[in-house]
């Protein structure tokens, strides 16, 4: 199984980091816009803050455009809305709502490590996407 799997890898890797993006870019546009039934928040505030850095940085990974630091920031901002969005009402995820936000915390980082993979523009410009 893994054999006949292996071939699918690069594809399957790249349709990962588009969706996830996709969904990243999503709650960045509610932010920073108001777009998709959210509240756009001052671009001066924490949460108009977070909407730009997930819109450009969703944007990027989406694209596999400097993946690699782009996938490593946001993997940090995730860390950091949830110790402090999240943590303060209680300590685990499931209690707290956080699980969106650890689980694109380790995906991104994840993504940091492999960068865009063979279906990015990081490949196809050459800047090491395999």
């Amino acid at each position: 199984m893994k054999r006949l799997l292996g071939h699918f890898t690069e594809v399957a890797f790249a349709a990962m980091r588009v969706a996830v993006a996709f969904n990243f870019l999503g709650h960045g546009l509610q932010k920073l816009l108001g777009l998709l039934g959210g509240h756009r928040f001052p671009i001066t505030s924490q949460l108009g803050a977070a909407g730009l850095i997930e819109t450009v940085l969703g944007a990027l990974i989406l694209v596999g455009l400097f993946t690699s630091w782009a996938a490593f920031i946001a993997s940090g901002e995730m860390a950091v809305a949830f110790f402090l969005s999240h943590y303060p009402r209680g300590g685990w995820p499931v209690q707290n709502g956080g699980e969106l936000a650890v689980s694109y915390c380790f995906v991104f980082l994840f993504i940091a490590t492999r960068g865009g993979g063979r279906i990015s523009l990081d490949a196809l410009i050459g800047r090491g996407g395999a």
